[in-house]
C-alpha cells in the first residue's frame, strides 16, 4: 500500500533529519527510515485492534445496562451483535493478525476508554439502529457496520484523531496509506471461513521496496557533495540563501536516482520529485526544481552518467 512515493517521502523525511543532525551516522538514520515504514504496519494493527475492542465493548454496555439500579426491558436487552460481528470474528481468528498484535505488542492501556467512546458515538448512529435490528448475519452487512466505525468515527472525530497523532507522528501523512490498507482488507475478507481471509501488505515487494529506499537515503547522503556542486552551477544567479533547504534535498535525491537506479525511466523520476514538492516546499518550488533538473539531466546526459536499461527509459 505504501507506493513509490511514500517511500520517496519516507527517504526525504530521513534526509532532512540527517541534514539537522549535530551526530551523522548514515546506519542510525537508516534504521530511523525502516521504522518510520514499519510504523505505518504498526498504526494498522492499533486500527483493527480497535475494532475489535469497540465490537467486543458491546458486551460490557449490555452489562452496565443490565445491572443498573432499577433496569428497563431495553436494559435488560441490550444488543451484543456487534460482539458476533462476522467480519470482527474473522479478524480474532486471523493468524496474521495475532502475529502482528504480539510484533508490535499492541496496548491501549494508554487511552483504556477509547473503546468506550467510540462505542458510545456508535449508538447514536442511524446505521448501527439498522444494524441491531437485522435478524441475519451476513459478512458484507457485518462489513458495512465496521466500514462505518471506521471511516464516519475513527477518522471523523476529532478526539480520536488526536489520540492516533500523538501515538503516530506521521499520522497526517500516513492515514492515507491506512485508509488504502484498510479498504484492501475489507475487500480481501470475502470468505465465510476466516484462515482464507488475508491482511492487507504494507508493500507490494517489500525485499525490493525497502532496498529502494535504503539505498535512494545511501546515494542522496554519499553524494551530497558532489550534487551540491551541480546545483550550484545551476543556480548562480539565485541567491544561495534563499534556495528552500527542502528544494535542495529534493534534487539531490533526483539526481540520486536519475544516476543510480537504472531501471526506473528518467521521466518518472523527475515528476515524482516536483509533485513532492507541491505538497513539501514552497508554493513556487515545482517550478523551480523542473527547471533546474532539466539542466543537471542535460550535463549528466552528456558525461554519460545517466545509464537506463530499457526502451524509452532515458527520455
Amino acid at each position: 500500500m505504501l507506493n513509490r512515493r511514500q517511500l520517496r517521502v519516507k527517504v526525504l523525511q530521513a534526509l532532512y533529519a540527517y541534514q539537522q543532525a549535530d551526530k551523522k551516522e548514515v546506519k542510525h538514520f537508516e534504521k530511523a527510515l525502516l521504522k518510520d515504514i514499519d510504523s505505518v504496519n504498526e498504526m494498522y494493527f492499533y486500527v483493527l485492534s480497535l475494532l475489535v475492542r469497540v465490537a467486543e465493548y458491546s458486551l460490557i454496555d449490555a452489562e452496565d445496562r443490565a445491572n443498573k439500579f432499577i433496569p428497563s426491558k431495553e436494559d435488560l436487552n441490550a444488543p451484543t451483535k456487534l460482539n458476533d460481528n462476522l467480519f470482527i470474528e474473522s479478524i480474532r481468528k486471523n493468524t496474521q493478525y495475532q502475529a502482528g498484535i504480539k510484533q508490535f505488542k499492541v496496548s491501549w492501556d494508554f487511552e483504556p476508554i477509547i473503546d468506550k467512546t467510540i462505542f458510545s458515538i456508535l449508538k447514536s448512529v442511524p446505521e448501527y439502529s439498522e444494524y441491531i435490528q437485522l435478524k441475519e448475519h451476513t459478512l458484507h452487512t457485518d462489513k458495512e457496520i465496521i466500514k462505518n466505525i471506521f471511516r464516519k468515527i475513527i477518522l471523523k472525530t476529532p478526539a480520536i484523531e488526536q489520540i492516533f497523532e500523538e501515538k503516530f507522528i506521521n499520522w497526517p501523512v500516513d492515514k492515507e496509506v491506512l485508509k488504502a490498507m484498510m479498504a484492501k482488507t475489507f475487500k480481501n475478507f470475502s470468505h465465510d471461513e476466516p484462515s482464507e481471509n488475508q491482511l492487507a501488505e504494507l508493500l507490494q515487494n517489500e525485499k525490493e521496496d525497502l532496498d529502494f529506499a535504503i539505498q535512494l537515503l545511501r546515494k542522496s547522503i554519499a553524494e551530497q557533495e558532489e550534487s551540491l556542486k551541480l546545483i550550484d552551477k545551476k543556480t548562480k544567479n539565485w541567491d544561495s540563501q534563499r534556495i528552500a533547504l527542502m528544494d535542495i534535498l529534493l534534487m539531490q535525491m533526483a539526481i540520486a536516482e536519475l544516476v543510480h537506479f537504472s531501471s526506473i525511466p528518467v521521466k518518472v523520476s523527475i515528476n515524482e520529485y516536483i509533485e513532492i514538492s507541491k505538497d513539501y516546499s514552497t508554493p513556487k518550488s515545482n517550478t523551480f526544481i523542473n527547471g533546474i533538473l532539466d539542466k543537471i539531466l542535460d550535463e549528466l546526459k552528456a558525461e554519460k552518467k545517466i545509464q537506463k536499461f530499457g526502451r524509452g527509459l532515458i527520455q
